[in-house]
């Protein structure tokens, strides 16, 4: 058997996410779908992680196993992409790897981001690509907010009811706040995250951004870990994978 790893560009507008599931069209399901038949044998495709309905990938990562050795890696890309491109997907890179190489556990950095387009005007170009916010938002109350969501802690506050992770705690290793020209782009670096979480830490952080919290109260919604106390989270249009380290 050989294995491969891709790196994978999408908008998640129109899928149900990248997991499959019994109902709606995913990620996940497309691209499996789509490799078995141009390999002629049936593949199974393991992501670095899933994306929420709506969430768009700049670069997703994932690997398969086949039978066949792919010999031209660009005739591969662009027989692949001719397909999948009309679905908003595309297959950047594909990576010869090893058995060792997992999509999944070898990763050692997750990096997400998530745009807020922040002006009185609703998006045309950008529409779905962003969380469109009328309110100014104070840069300076976010910042000081995302210095708080730094280093290793219990992050139940921000972690859906239906996550299934082992433990809260998780090591956000950066959290970055920048804007330029009507928009703010929040980053997020961490090995793993709770489902949800970045979503959830960007509703927060607006609510500090739009003066309806103190520093001091958003302190306090961290350290009470209860779902309850958390904002609203941020839809997911505005959320991109953006890349995995390994």
């Amino acid at each position: 058997m050989f294995r491969y790893q891709i790196l994978v560009e999408y908008s998640g507008t129109s899928f149900r996410g990248w997991q499959v599931q019994k109902k709606g069209k995913t990620i996940q399901g497309l691209i499996q779908d789509k490799i078995s038949k141009l390999l002629k044998e049936k593949i199974t495709l393991i992501g670095s992680g899933r994306t929420d309905t709506g969430v768009h990938a700049i670069e997703q990562s994932a690997h398969f196993d086949c039978k066949k050795k792919i010999i031209k890696n660009d005739k591969f890309l662009k027989s692949i992409n001719f397909f999948l491109n009309q679905e908003g997907v595309a297959i950047l890179k594909i990576i010869k790897r090893n058995s060792n190489f997992h999509a999944r556990f070898s990763a050692k950095m997750r990096i997400y981001k998530y745009i807020i387009i922040n002006r009185l005007s609703g998006p045309v170009l950008e529409k779905n690509r962003g969380w469109h916010v009328m309110k100014n938002l104070d840069l300076n109350s976010m910042k000081k907010g995302a210095k708080k969501l730094l280093g290793t802690k219990d992050f139940s506050t921000f972690r859906a009811s239906s996550c299934r992770a082992k433990s809260p705690i998780k090591t956000m290793k950066l959290v970055k706040v920048v804007s330029s020209k009507n928009k703010i782009v929040l980053e997020f670096r961490s090995q793993s995250f709770l489902q949800k979480q970045v979503r959830s830490m960007v509703g927060c952080l607006k609510y500090l951004g739009e003066k309806k919290w103190s520093l001091k109260k958003f302190e306090n919604v961290i350290k009470s870990k209860k779902r309850s106390l958390c904002a609203p989270p941020a839809p997911p249009e505005g959320l991109f994978l953006s890349r995995i380290i390994y």
